[in-house]
């Protein structure tokens, strides 16, 4: 459904299509990764990667009204993502965000 969708999306609308989703299983992110390049939609994977204690503190600090029911979600995927690592980090281009503040991501 993600594939189709953004293939669709991406041909109605042009340009570059920027799809934030968190993927922690390596057999999914390779399904993902097959369905764009069999509709010839070229993919970047890039991983917005933080240190375990700042991770844990950006998601306990986060103010946005969605947070309350996303925090403990995100709080209980902090093992699966760090499961995840290994595959991520060959799979995808890793951005440190550790020291970097929102403020200095949005630039």
């Amino acid at each position: 459904m993600v594939v189709a969708t953004a293939t669709q999306v991406l041909r109605y609308s042009g340009g570059t299509l920027l799809l934030p989703q968190t993927v922690l299983s390596e057999e999914y992110w390779a399904e993902l990764s097959a369905g764009f390049a069999e509709q010839d939609v070229p993919d970047r994977h890039v991983l917005l990667h933080c240190d375990p204690d700042t991770l844990t503190h950006r998601i306990r600090t986060d103010t946005a009204p969605e947070s309350a029911t996303a925090g403990p979600w995100r709080l209980r995927h902090r093992a699966p993502y760090r499961e995840a690592l290994s595959w991520l980090r060959r799979s995808a281009e890793v951005v440190d965000t550790t020291h970097l503040t929102p403020l200095r991501l949005r630039r």
